[in-house]
């Protein structure tokens, strides 16, 4: 059973102006001259966390981290001016061009899975071989499921805590409920509507309870800029069309993946990660059989961290 990496440290850390008011916290760690790995977080909103660099070898892997807009140590906390899916993909590509990177390996998990598919159909070029873990297609139907009917069924005390602050005849469409809390003008009505809508996603992260992953979710900082900026993205679909991903596909059908998915998980279920793989030829999909959604869990670290050896193997081959 592989395990992380050693802790480690950002040898240079960058504040990036993009649009404005947006600063982008941009970091590097590992190796400057190894392999340029991009790591892409979860939410979106929820930002980066110290252990999501040491999935990667130190010596092997150039480690790029950054808190996309609105989150994390990116400021302004919380803003969803020019937040959108479209935006997020120039950033990456701002970045890109500030640390002088031709192309780079993709890794993301959740909505970071997302983001790294949606940026490389657009940049396939900048893209040398993608990792993605708990795969989220953001299709209306992946909407429906954890927030309408599905997750509900087989954790329905979390949803009792969930629906709880939103009128019963507002109940059947929780994201426009979440919007109007998450905007009241009354300051206490708004962090617990945040608390409740992250706690939510927190108890469904893990096959088996994981304080450590609820706390994250839990904490102010995180379920502020998480609750805000997820529901501001849900409600317009991920600014994505229907079924974009899949439907684009041919355009990074080249580019070598790796798929790790939790048989058990809640948030995303697994068919967004076979229904990718159905579609992406050249991929490799690996179900852990005893894991839900965060990878946090052991099967998914383990799987992971292999991933970014196999892939160093590849690229560093191909190089």
């Amino acid at each position: 059973m592989q395990v992380l990496y050693p802790e480690i440290k950002p040898y240079r850390e960058h504040k990036v102006n993009v649009d404005a008011p947006h600063v982008l916290h941009v970091e590097e760690c590992g190796n400057p001259e190894g392999i340029p790995v991009l790591f892409l977080h979860g939410g979106p909103g929820a930002g980066c966390e110290p252990y999501h660099r040491r999935f990667f070898d130190p010596q092997k892997y150039r480690i790029v981290l950054f808190d996309q807009r609105g989150c994390g140590r990116s400021t302004p906390h919380g803003c969803l001016e020019l937040n959108t899916t479209q935006h997020l993909v120039a950033d990456i590509e701002a970045i890109r061009t500030l640390l002088q990177i031709d192309d780079w390996v993709l890794f993301g998990g959740s909505w970071g899975s997302t983001l790294a598919l949606v940026y490389a159909q657009t940049h396939p070029e900048r893209v040398r071989g993608m990792i993605v873990r708990g795969i989220f297609l953001s299709r209306q139907k992946d909407l429906d499921w954890f927030y309408k009917d599905g997750a509900n069924r087989i954790f329905p005390d979390a949803w009792t805590d969930l629906i709880k602050p939103v009128r019963e005849n507002m109940r059947n469409d929780l994201i426009t409920a979440y919007d109007k809390l998450l905007h009241s003008n009354n300051d206490l009505q708004r962090m617990s509507a945040a608390k409740a809508w992250s706690a939510w996603e927190g108890h469904c992260a893990t096959l088996r309870p994981n304080t450590n992953v609820l706390d994250h979710f839990t904490d102010t900082h995180t379920a502020v800029s998480l609750a805000l900026i997820e529901v501001h993205y849900f409600k317009h679909h991920s600014f994505l069309e229907e079924n974009q991903i899949l439907r684009d596909m041919d355009r990074i059908k080249h580019i070598p993946g790796m798929i790790v998915h939790g048989r058990y998980d809640m948030i995303c279920p697994l068919d967004n990660a076979t229904d990718l793989h159905h579609e992406w030829v050249n991929s490799e999909l690996q179900i852990i059989r005893d894991a839900g959604h965060s990878a946090a869990e052991a099967g998914i670290t383990d799987a992971l961290v292999r991933a970014t050896d196999e892939m160093a193997r590849k690229v560093g081959e191909s190089a």
